[in-house]
């Protein structure tokens, strides 16, 4: 299988304390991969070493090797902005625009002047659409997404994030803060995207990447312990400790 992102001896400290110790993973292309492991062990650092969220900290430093398509994006010639176009990021808590839900979406497209004002509102709706909100909102459009529920919010969230055309989405739990239908929508959304993109997701709910991933890693301080089909890891891991954790004999 073709592989959308090559992440080799990813190392990432934040001043002198080390968060990752030498990562290397292959993501396959238009799949869902989850991370899973214990609080503290890496997850979420390691996914925003994914899009250069990390520049963004003073003290952080990355090294090693991130391919996208084959092509490096931790470069000193690269340009973080247009790796996070590539690679988009959805949250663990909602964070929609205080904005109409429309400009919400329609804000990416024209700071980016990705589309011209007749095409914005096929996106819009198009976008909408594809995260099964289209029939809920359609006709409140002007209406501010901070009235909107959580369920909601983060499916637009999601919207907002595939308006601009990522190839890759990386979302850090982002079912953490939901009740358990709008987290069920959240899961059939994930595995409907996979269809036109490569995703990474972070969980604490090994259920949830049971249900959605097609491949899985184990993380353990700053780690990859293992990383197989989500089948094989939850069923015949090959480490030890993968098998403690995903039995709930951990700690």
């Amino acid at each position: 299988m073709e592989n959308k992102i090559e992440l080799r001896d990813i190392k990432l400290r934040f001043g002198s304390k080390e968060v990752l110790k030498g990562i290397n993973m292959d993501i396959p292309k238009n799949s869902v991969v989850a991370l899973i492991g214990p609080s503290g062990c890496g997850k979420s650092s390691l996914l925003r070493s994914i899009n250069r969220m990390h520049d963004m900290t003073t003290n952080a430093h990355v090294t090693g090797s991130i391919k996208l398509d084959g092509k490096e994006v931790l470069g000193n010639d690269v340009e973080p902005t247009l790796v996070r176009r590539k690679i988009g990021m959805v949250f663990q808590r909602p964070n929609p625009f205080p904005k109409s839900i429309f400009n919400n979406i329609a804000y990416g497209l024209k700071i980016n002047e990705m589309a011209k004002n007749g095409e914005v509102k096929k996106i819009v709706e198009s976008s909408l659409r594809d995260c099964y909100l289209w029939d809920e909102l359609s006709d409140n459009l002007n209406r501010s997404a901070m009235e909107m529920s959580g369920g909601q919010q983060q499916r637009l969230c999601i919207a907002r994030t595939i308006a601009v055309k990522p190839e890759v989405i990386l979302m850090d739990e982002p079912c953490s803060a939901l009740d358990p239908i709008s987290t069920a929508k959240i899961e059939e959304l994930i595995i409907r995207l996979k269809e036109h993109y490569t995703i990474v997701i972070v969980t604490h709910n090994m259920q949830q990447a049971i249900r959605t991933a097609d491949y899985t890693g184990f993380m353990y301080l700053g780690e990859l312990i293992e990383f197989d089909k989500t089948e094989k890891i939850f069923n015949n891991p090959k480490e030890e400790l993968t098998k403690r954790y995903v039995e709930g004999n951990f700690g």
